[in-house]
């Protein structure tokens, strides 16, 4: 028994503990894991973004295939596991997107908008990314120039040979 009829407190210490923290990427993270890492949690209460960043710490947060629909405006705009509320809604409202309550928001949602940048990077397919990348280096003139410089050295080292 954990503890006698009528008392509440323990006399004894806990009977079983580690000795070394869990660590979610232990053996090599997945890219699940590595983006629930990496997730920043804003529009949240204390509360809330307690409870998430344990689900993330414990291997417990599962993310949203599809969006939901928000409870305040009935569109499908949720597009963070856990939520119930719609970032504009929550901005409208000024209330916490997981829990619905009037409550501190801790991170602002407009705080971070280079974030939702690298989520569109990787939301596009890998032939789009490396088009985009092509499209970056093939554009360098400087690069080019550079290239048809060592060629034309090159050139005249093998006639002088």
């Amino acid at each position: 028994m954990s503890s006698q009829k009528g008392n509440i407190s323990r006399s004894r210490g806990q009977k079983h503990q580690n000795s070394t923290a869990f660590k979610n990427d232990k053996h090599g993270a997945s890219l699940q894991v590595k983006k629930a890492n990496s997730k920043i949690h804003d529009g949240l209460c204390q509360h809330c973004k307690g409870v998430l960043e344990w689900k993330v710490k414990y291997n417990k947060y599962k993310p949203l295939t599809q969006p939901r629909k928000c409870v305040k405006c009935s569109q499908k705009t949720v597009k963070d596991a856990y939520h119930i509320v719609c970032k504009p809604c929550s901005l409208q409202l000024d209330i916490c997107c997981k829990c619905g309550k009037k409550e501190d928001i801790i991170i602002p949602i407009n705080s971070h908008s280079d974030n939702r940048e690298e989520e569109e990077l990787t939301k596009k397919g890998r032939r789009q990314r490396k088009k985009d990348v092509d499209d970056l280096d093939c554009d360098d003139e400087d690069f080019f120039a550079g290239l048809e410089d060592e060629e034309e050295e090159d050139v005249d080292s093998d006639k002088e040979k």
